[in-house]
């Protein structure tokens, strides 16, 4: 499962080295099936690395124990991947508990866990979507679930209704900045009322209820540049170097033939 965040042979190797090798494309596996953003995913990976191979120089063959992760945590200098570190640590206690001599205490097990299994096996399975399409539709599934169920406690989702679908949509728009990631958080949200009702989890229609988001492409762009500014940003190129001479003949043809980006490339002499 490792190579649905990383594709170098050697870096692939690197990973599956250490104390925890074995173990790295089962964690992989598990930030994959619960909806992981891809970056934040190959951080928590690429931590849980660096202190895979660091036990296995401090711990050998023995398991890993309380000292060395607090040494492995002093051995980081900056606020950021001290956290990331300690956040990849807990997940591989948690999924690797033999690998480790002090167990992690008893956390309660995420309640929506089977259901967003289910939803991704669907989506990979049924729908054919790649892994990184997956990504954002389980994100927005789980906040989904995390609204209903902090606003509608003790309910199950057959209760859902559309009064509910318009309230979570707007609770989830509140969290969008921009056009596209509105026509986007809708999207994700219809998808995964469609999964509801295809698996027999509600009887209604709830994604009919909701709303559609204009989203036009490159509507943030002027729809025009007049030739006066056409004119400075050429006549600001040095034309005094190679690398000058190269970016003024683009902007010339860009400018005066209208020509794409995909044709300008493709030009031979």
């Amino acid at each position: 499962m490792l190579e649905l965040y990383f594709k170098y042979p050697r870096v692939l190797r690197r990973l599956r080295r250490g104390a925890l090798g074995k173990e790295m494309d089962c964690i992989a596996a598990h930030f994959s099936a619960f909806g992981y953003k891809r970056g934040s995913a190959k951080i928590y990976i690429s931590q849980l690395a660096r202190f895979s191979e660091f036990a296995a120089r401090h711990a050998g063959a023995a398991t890993i124990g309380q000292e060395v992760i607090d040494r492995f945590m002093r051995s980081l200098r900056t606020g950021a991947p001290r956290i990331a570190a300690q956040t990849a640590i807990t997940h591989a206690r948690r999924l690797a508990p033999d690998r480790f001599s002090t167990p992690l205490r008893h956390t309660a097990p995420d309640p929506n866990g089977s259901l967003l299994a289910e939803y991704l096996d669907h989506l990979r399975h049924v729908r054919g979507l790649e892994p990184k399409t997956c990504e954002g539709l389980l994100l927005a599934a789980r906040r989904i679930l995390a609204w209903y169920h902090g606003h509608v406690p003790d309910q199950p989702l057959a209760a859902m209704t559309g009064e509910h679908v318009l309230a979570v949509v707007q609770h989830l728009l509140s969290l969008s900045t921009n056009d596209y990631t509105r026509a986007s958080t809708t999207s994700y949200a219809r998808t995964f009322l469609h999964f509801l009702r295809w698996s027999d989890l509600n009887s209604q229609d709830l994604a009919r209820f909701v709303p559609r988001t204009a989203h036009w492409r490159l509507a943030h762009l002027p729809p025009r540049l007049s030739w006066e500014d056409v004119r400075r940003a050429i006549d600001a190129i040095d034309v005094t170097t190679p690398s000058g001479v190269r970016d003024r003949a683009i902007l010339l043809l860009l400018a005066t033939t209208g020509l794409r980006n995909k044709e300008l490339r493709s030009l031979e002499l």
